[in-house]
């Protein structure tokens, strides 16, 4: 079984990674994936301003993915911070680290971000803490839980208070 478990910043994350990590430390060959969702991308990150140039209009593509791609890395590396502590956790819980994988989403839309994740990677369940505390926005607040329990179809949920 692999878990996607989703954590943010906020205590009730940090309860929900004991939770698991204690909970999954019996059974030895189970995966988790900590999957971390970033804050969504500036508005110039986004887009361009286009051009009726084809030749400038690839010129400006190219330079928006550049730039989105170092504004990944920049936030990744800003925000690796939450991974960090929920992998201390893990191994507080007695989890073998050695079945945990880190990753990070960088879509504007979370419980999307989370899907997706537990699509590609094929994950079951997905593991969620129904109140974030997040000091720039609520990550895991009711709006996010409620949107993965109505739209994932087909996985397990499990959301910890």
């Amino acid at each position: 079984m692999r878990v996607l478990l989703a954590v943010d910043e906020s205590e009730n994350s940090h309860r929900v990674v004991q939770y698991v990590g204690a909970l999954r430390r019996r059974t030895p060959d189970g995966a988790v994936s900590l999957f971390h969702v970033l804050k969504p991308r500036r508005r110039e990150v986004v887009e361009h301003g286009g051009s009726e140039n084809p030749a400038a209009e690839a010129e400006l593509s190219v330079q928006l993915r550049n730039e989105q791609e170092a504004w990944i890395r920049k936030e990744r590396e800003s925000e690796c911070h939450v991974l960090r502590k929920a992998c201390e956790t893990m191994t507080q819980s007695g989890f073998d680290m050695s079945h945990v994988a880190m990753k990070f989403g960088h879509e504007d839309d979370i419980a999307r971000n989370i899907l997706e994740e537990a699509r590609s990677g094929h994950h079951e369940p997905i593991v969620v803490g129904r109140h974030g505390t997040s000091p720039l926005k609520p990550i895991f607040g009711g709006g996010v839980t409620d949107q993965l329990l109505r739209d994932a179809k087909g996985f397990a949920i499990w959301v910890v208070e």
